[in-house]
């Protein structure tokens, strides 16, 4: 068995609605038309993925519960992404983990790559990270 890549992930909020509203917000993910049938069952998934089609999250209405353990999903992109990215960060209004403001203060570097890390409104966790160091590392 040779795996492609990682189709989804499946992430646990209260309100499917509200979520998919916020990751669209935050980073740009869509509805998906073509699996939007799954989301018409309450314990069904509402599928979200990039504006190209790539399934990427799946929406689980539950009783969404801190997380046990550092389950970060992460998130790859350009460095012209990742800096217009902290550029909205004020906008976006997010938070770290441990509940403080994030803001560009909290980029981290990675000495080959740079990710700021922050939650969800239902405390999942979230990286978002570019490998084209150098980009950045001039840009800030």
């Amino acid at each position: 068995m040779r795996i492609e890549r990682i189709d989804h992930v499946h992430v646990e909020v209260s309100d499917r609605d509200r979520a998919a509203q916020w990751y669209a917000d935050v980073l740009g993910l869509v509805r998906s038309k073509d699996l939007a049938i799954w989301a018409e069952h309450p314990q069904g998934p509402l599928i979200l993925q990039t504006p190209d089609g790539l399934p990427v999250v799946s929406l689980f209405a539950r009783d969404a519960k801190p997380a046990s353990r550092d389950a970060t999903i992460a998130f790859r992109v350009s460095a012209t992404d990742f800096l217009g990215f902290l550029d909205r960060i004020e906008h976006l209004e997010l938070v770290r983990a441990d509940g403080a403001t994030l803001t560009r203060a909290d980029v981290v570097d990675h000495d080959m790559a740079w990710s700021i890390y922050f939650v969800d409104p239902w405390g999942n966790r979230f990286e978002v990270t570019t490998y084209e160091y150098r980009i950045v590392q001039d840009a800030l």
